[in-house]
């Protein structure tokens, strides 16, 4: 049931794996708000329908930033997502599953995302064709611990938790491939927005994409003339550091620090590789920012992606991301 446009909408919520979940007291907060979020690295925001002022702040949102993905959060009825569709909202969340709910929208074409922590639910919103669901309240439901048991009977789905989702535990939900993004307003306190703090809010934000994207050095491959130089110089790193040296079909590792390449590689000299979270969200952070992906790189498997490396070289390396 799922169509491109809803693929679309998916896709850039996933691209930074975080949802900001705000609601907006005053209508004239939404178009700064936003901005802020922009500033930070943010491609959508859910509005939750908890004010007088909620449908005025999504069309403002909507005529400021036309290309910026608008939710509508705290979606209960019908009337409620009507509302927001017409205000301008490319999507609803709901924060439990109502079946009846799912179906008015799912036949006005509107995307849904409801809330569901039961195999029950879960079972019922697949039924009807969805593949993202909302796992709310998050911690108080089990955490990404519930999570995992419950992607077994469910691969398809994709989760977006919410409810206790923080700075400090939200690198723990990102890590797992079957997170779609994380929901809250930990980059946006409610305190935050009231004050106008758009400036803490776009470094909160920021915080968020660093945790996201948790890139981390994985290792540095050195390019070889031959299998025969690249064993040599593995079996004397390994000695000299009393490393484990272990052989691959086109390459060797002394522990797990360093790479030697069996042949000529991507960079003149070899590469540099970074750990990261979740490789699609890293390309695109690469692509938004003007960084070009070698396409002829990207490694997948039935999971996702696992690894890429970009176009530009640092001090004759190539430069490698490849999946934690």
């Amino acid at each position: 049931m799922e169509d491109e446009f809803v693929r679309n909408i998916n896709n850039i919520i996933a691209s930074t794996g975080v949802l900001p979940v705000i609601n907006i007291p005053d209508a004239e907060l939404a178009e700064p708000l936003v901005g802020a979020l922009i500033d930070g690295g943010m491609t959508a925001i859910e509005v939750t329908l908890r004010s007088d002022c909620s449908l005025e702040s999504i069309r403002r949102i909507r005529a400021a930033y036309p290309d910026f993905v608008i939710g509508a959060g705290t979606v209960l009825t019908t009337a409620d997502a009507d509302n927001a569709a017409a205000a301008g909202a490319d999507f609803v969340v709901s924060p439990g599953f109502d079946p009846q709910l799912v179906r008015d929208c799912l036949d006005k074409k509107l995307p849904i995302v409801p809330g569901c922590t039961s195999p029950s639910e879960m079972q019922a919103a697949v039924r009807l064709g969805l593949t993202v669901l909302k796992f709310f309240p998050a911690e108080l439901s089990g955490g990404m611990a519930a999570i995992k048991l419950l992607s077994g009977p469910f691969p398809k789905v994709k989760f977006v938790p919410t409810g206790g989702i923080t700075l400090d535990n939200l690198g723990k939900y990102l890590a797992s491939d079957r997170i779609l993004a994380c929901g809250g307003s930990f980059m946006a306190t409610a305190e935050q927005v009231k004050s106008r703090d758009f400036a803490g809010i776009t470094a909160s934000c920021k915080r968020c994409m660093d945790i996201s994207l948790g890139f981390e050095l994985a290792h540095v491959g050195i390019n070889h003339p031959d299998v025969n130089a690249a064993e040599a110089n593995a079996d004397k790193l390994g000695e000299i550091f009393r490393l484990p040296v272990k052989n691959g079909s086109s390459s060797l590792f002394a522990g797990g620090a360093v790479e030697f390449m069996k042949k000529p590689f991507y960079g003149t000299n070899g590469h540099i590789g970074f750990k990261t979270n979740s490789v699609a969200r890293a390309l695109a952070y690469f692509e938004k920012n003007g960084y070009t992906v070698l396409e002829e790189s990207i490694r997948s498997d039935e999971t996702g992606l696992l690894s890429a490396y970009l176009a530009d070289e640092i001090g004759g390396f190539a430069l490698h991301v490849v999946r934690k």
